[in-house]
Formats: structure tokens, sequence, C-alpha cells
């Protein structure tokens, strides 16, 4: 499975933020606490270059809470500092601009030495792919509504400069996403989370993997939210098991497919299925880590 989806406003975005970067002292990389490394966009080491970081684990109130601090302590093993947080109910945010102003600490305190009295507030840029909850987490920072939110991708489509309190500016840039997943595995993980639009794909295949994940990694999950004491092995079966349980039948009786898949993505995605995590850190070699 190819996913092509590359629209103008994000490779015009990239130009963007590598023009905007000099006016930046810290970047906000965030990231799908489900998916921490595939809700990264590759470029985003190229583009910010030395910059100081932080990632944010957004959506961790979606997550399994245990692999996500598998995951904070794998970033702080590679020397980058990592946040889990959940924009949407706004917890960690007083300890986004705290980590921030720990990360920055020896360029304000140069900048005092200097005879700056008053430092200005920190400059950020925050930086990720669509619908990983950057306008959300822009709004719950400032306490209003500033930037557009959507639960559908790429609703953000410009830049803005946005303050929060006196300590705080934030750079928005819409979210980056690259042409082509090279790896499969990575669209599948995204298109299960609902980072990329359900239009352009095929949400049966979406929906096999994600239920196969399941099966090997939350069977109990699966058991319990349609009811079965067992697992079928074949993958057809647990979609006809799956859609009988849930009324996804048409004429004859036979399991209508489409709208199985269409139930499972959603119930994943509203958690349902409860707090999931698609990727372990334990996953990844070491020609896959991020750098600090």
């Amino acid at each position: 499975m190819a996913i092509q989806w590359f629209p103008g406003h994000m490779a015009k975005a990239r130009r963007q933020v590598t023009e905007k970067l000099k006016l930046i002292d810290i970047v906000y990389e965030l990231v799908d606490a489900r998916i921490p490394q595939s809700s990264r966009n590759p470029m985003i080491d190229e583009i910010i270059s030395n910059k100081p970081r932080l990632v944010l684990l957004n959506k961790a109130d979606k997550a399994d809470k245990e692999i996500t601090e598998k995951w904070l302590a794998y970033y702080r093993s590679k020397g980058i500092p990592a946040l889990a947080i959940d924009s949407q109910a706004g917890k960690g945010m007083k300890q986004i601009v705290s980590m921030s102003k720990e990360i920055l600490k020896e360029k304000f305190d140069r900048m005092q030495a200097k005879g700056i009295k008053n430092p200005r507030a920190i400059r950020a840029m925050i930086v990720g792919i669509p619908n990983v909850g950057k306008s959300t987490l822009i709004n719950r920072l400032a306490n209003k509504n500033i930037a557009k939110t959507g639960d559908r991708p790429g609703v953000t489509q410009a830049q803005q400069w946005i303050k929060v309190g006196k300590e705080l500016e934030l750079l928005d840039t819409p979210g980056i996403l690259w042409p082509k997943f090279e790896d499969e595995l990575v669209g599948l993980k995204l298109a299960t989370t609902g980072a990329i639009k359900d239009t352009i794909l095929n949400l049966q295949d979406v929906a096999v993997y994600a239920l196969r994940f399941l099966t090997a990694h939350y069977p109990d999950n699966l058991k319990e939210r349609y009811s079965l004491t067992e697992i079928p092995e074949d993958i057809v079966e647990l979609f006809d098991a799956i859609g009988k349980k849930r009324g996804c039948i048409v004429s004859g009786g036979m399991t209508d497919y489409d709208k199985t898949a269409e139930l499972v993505l959603r119930e994943i995605r509203s958690e349902k299925l409860g707090h999931l995590s698609f990727e372990h850190p334990e996953d990844y070699r070491e020609d896959d880590e991020p750098e600090a």
C-alpha cells in the first residue's frame, strides 16, 4: 500500500519552517503518543538542524500508559527532552513552559550576562504531521480559541504568532507530511489512528492490520468489546464475528465488511477498546532512532 498524500500547502510549509527557524529558541515536536516514531516526520531532523527540541507526546490519554512511560525513558536515554501531554484536557501544559526554561537556561543566562535584565519571552515553533493536535495545544496554552481545530488532518494551512502569557510566544505551522510512506507499516499505523484522510485509503486493509495487532497485543480488550469468547485465527472469521455482533449485515445475512472496518477503526480512535499503543521503543533499531 503506497500512500501518496502531499498537498501543496505542506511543501510550502517546509520552506516557511526553514525560513523562520532563525527566529526560534526552541522547537516543540508534537507526536502521537500511540505511535511516537511513526508520527514523526523524517524531514524534521534535517529541517530543524541543531535547534533545541522538546518532544511532546500528545494524546497520552488515548495511549497505553505503561508504554508511554517506556517512550519517555527511551527519549531521555537519547538525550532528547520529552513530555507526555493531553492537550484536549490541558494536562502537562505547565510543564511545557518549565521544561523549556530548563532547556534554554544557558542561552537566557548568557543574555542576562550581556546586560539584558528582562529576557524576552521564549519563542517556540510547533511542528508535526497533520492531526497530532497542534491547534488544540495552542488553544489550550493560550486559553482561548486562536488556532483553527478540526477532527480531520490538514486543518492548519498558514503560520501565525501566538502569545501565551508573558513567557512564551508560539509560531504555529501547517502540519508537514512526507510525500510517500516507504514503509507500509508506518502508513497503516497512521491510518489506524486517523492521521491520514480515510477517503484515500482502503479501510478494510487498515482494519485488518488493526485487528491483527489487537489480537497479538490486546486480546482481552478485543474480546471484551465485541463479546468474544475466543478470537478466530482467520481474519475473515474475525470480521464476521464482529460484524454479526454489531449488526453490520447486508441482505442475505452476509457481513458488511466495509461497515465492520469503519466500526472497528472508529471505536479504536474513540477509545472504546481502551488505551492502546501501536508501537514500542524496543521495536526500533539503532539506525531508526532520532538524534538529540
